[in-house]
């Protein structure tokens, strides 16, 4: 992540959706919005610092907008105006007219009280929790701000967007709309800290950044949160050589990071801890319309906005909920104008698009009864057309399960392979010593494009298996999850599974000849592959099957591309090493780290393949 902020990905996940990109400001916020500074007492007593900009024009009556976040609602003081596009999804909300609201969670900068990431909800009507803090923000603001409509909508990115699921459970009745964005929804399946299980080791930076800046409150807010002591510019090595994953803290950090490292290593199942931390199930009853926004290609959180809308769809049968889904990486629909990722173009600027004919209308209808939001289940980004859709469910009607089936010699097909010789497998060899990268730059960051990153340099590898089908004689459109089931067997007790689905360019193509997109990509970890929550050893030699899935998709592989697919076993530095034994990986040894033969099997009775969501048109 590249906008000059600060030197970690991770922090710029959490502070471009502060700062934006470095661009002169076309609306000059201080003409036209007065802005104050206040704290809010909650009904346990504490105070929770607010910014509240009101419109200097107050011939009318606005609704108020609100974002809470744990990163920061600097710049603070009052003669110290934040620009445009800190402080709405769009810059049309403020030349339009609202009341804009910014806050620091609890525990967090110029707020009083204690911070804990995912705070668990309360049991009854006692206590406190994030849906407590919202309400009493919202009633707070009805009674001593001005000139306001009635109405509030919510909203907000990565853990911003957490937030504000958690406004929509038991809301205050001003609550008319909210657009959790990036959002988390259970940890242990597809944000943040895990992947099916699978631990993302570079949520440490992140983790850092919390733990350091929690010494940031009160009158030193502002103070810059101090660089990790990586001491090397490469994360792969740094991570590499860096020990047993629950001794990082001591030996590197000085034991500042925070008590949610420490609960993650004593955690490392899906037991009660997690279980009680996926913000899931509490969706039930929401009346309030939600608008669902992620990135195709989200570094960090690609899982949680869809999962949280099917989830409203499954557990309310009435409901006002849609789900918008464009080509970006996490935030980029409103930190850059989405014509372009890394090297790939979209043919147009889709933030803009996004911004202007999406979530501009969705507040406007819900909180001025203004505009002509339709209410539509799906907005979708379609990559490889590079077009805008609208369904009217997701995934849509006319998605049909297409087996994709690994082949002889490297190759993909729809036909089911014919071979009985249970040795129809391919092989190849996982060292934990020598880690198949996530990706092929050099930095001790988070790569901001690491999902849209060129697969060439990794088909080459021996411990990667690479398959592509024949040239496509039609277009070839996707639009759901994909399913993996993968027949493999390992000689050791346990084993990592990454699958990627690859759009491969032809050679003479004229915008990027012969790269190799990936479409999606997804991991299992093997002692999962059962139950999450507990866990069971991979018998050495024994075909085994391994089934999930890659996340939902909508795509176009075009005439003349290929279709690819690649297998490994390793995703390094970003999921840490799997010692392929079935140990505890976070107490693991250096000598619990060893070398195993994986099998992949393509026979008649073992036949791995994915499972594609095709669209007929």
């Amino acid at each position: 992540m590249k906008h000059s902020i600060w030197r970690s990905g991770v922090r710029v996940l959490a502070l471009l959706l502060l700062v934006g990109t470095a661009q002169a400001e076309e609306f000059d916020v201080k003409a036209h919005y007065q802005k104050h500074e206040y704290q809010i007492a909650m009904r346990d007593g504490v105070k929770l610092f607010t910014i509240v900009y009101t419109p200097r024009d107050t011939s009318q009556r606005y609704p108020f907008l609100f974002k809470r976040t744990p990163y920061s609602v600097a710049p603070y003081g009052a003669d110290r105006y934040h620009a445009a596009k800190d402080m709405a999804p769009a810059d049309a909300f403020l030349r339009d007219g609202y009341i804009l609201v910014l806050q620091d969670v609890r525990g967090r900068y110029k707020s009083e009280g204690q911070w804990e990431n995912y705070r668990l909800q309360r049991q009854g009507k006692q206590g406190i929790d994030e849906s407590t803090d919202i309400y009493d923000t919202i009633e707070w603001l009805l009674r001593k701000v001005p000139g306001h409509n009635g109405r509030v909508g919510q909203w907000g990115i990565s853990h911003d967007g957490w937030m504000t699921v958690m406004g929509v459970i038991q809301p205050h009745p001003a609550l008319k709309a909210a657009s959790p964005q990036a959002t988390t929804a259970d940890a242990f399946f597809g944000d943040d800290f895990h992947h099916n299980g699978a631990f993302i080791q570079e949520i440490l930076d992140w983790v850092h950044y919390m733990g350091a800046s929690s010494k940031a409150r009160g009158e030193h807010a502002e103070t810059k949160t101090p660089d990790p002591a990586y001491g090397t510019p490469w994360n792969y090595e740094f991570f590499l050589n860096a020990g047993p994953i629950d001794g990082i803290n001591a030996k590197y950090f000085g034991g500042v990071l925070e008590k949610q490292w420490d609960e993650t290593i004593q955690h490392p199942d899906y037991d009660e801890y997690w279980q009680q931390r996926n913000a899931l199930d509490p969706l039930v009853n929401i009346k309030v319309p939600v608008l669902n926004v992620l990135g195709w290609f989200d570094t960090f959180d690609p899982y949680g906005s869809m999962a949280t809308y099917k989830a409203i769809e499954q557990k309310n049968q009435r409901n006002k909920n849609t789900v918008v889904a464009g080509p970006w990486r996490h935030g980029g629909w409103r930190a850059e104008d989405g014509s372009s990722l890394g090297p790939v173009k979209f043919g147009s600027a889709t933030s803009e698009y996004y911004q202007n004919e999406v979530v501009f209308p969705f507040f406007q209808r819900y909180l001025k009864d203004r505009g002509d939001w339709a209410e539509p289940e799906a907005v979708m980004f379609e990559t490889g057309n590079n077009a805008w859709h609208r369904f009217e469910q997701w995934p849509p009607k006319a998605a049909v399960a297409q087996n994709l089936y690994l082949q002889q010699g490297g190759g993909l097909s729809l036909t089911k392979p014919a071979q009985t010789d249970a040795a129809a497998c391919d092989e190849y060899v996982s060292d934990p010593a020598k880690p198949v990268p996530y990706t092929s730059e050099i930095s001790n960051t988070v790569s901001n494009t690491w999902r849209i990153e060129d697969q060439r340099p990794m088909s080459i590898r021996p411990d990667v298996l690479a398959y592509r089908s024949e040239p496509l004689a039609q277009d070839v459109t996707i639009a759901g999850p994909i399913g993996v089931e993968l027949f493999a067997s390992t000689t050791g007790t346990d084993s990592d599974w990454v699958v990627k689905l690859i759009d491969i360019h032809p050679n003479d193509a004229q915008e990027l000849p012969g790269y190799q997109l990936p479409v999606g990509m997804e991991i299992m970890r093997g002692r999962y592959r059962n139950s999450f929550s507990k866990p069971e050893p991979m018998k050495p030699g024994e075909v085994t099957p391994i089934r999930f899935d890659i996340l939902d998709k909508f795509h176009t592989f075009k005439k003349g591309h290929r279709i690819g697919v690649q297998v490994q076993s390793s995703f390094f530095p970003y999921i840490d090493r799997n010692p392929q034994q079935f140990v505890n990986i976070y107490r693991a040894k250096p000598e619990d780290y060893v070398k195993a033969t994986q099998r992949v099997c393509r026979s008649a009775s073992f036949a791995s393949h994915l499972v594609l969501p095709v669209l007929k048109r």
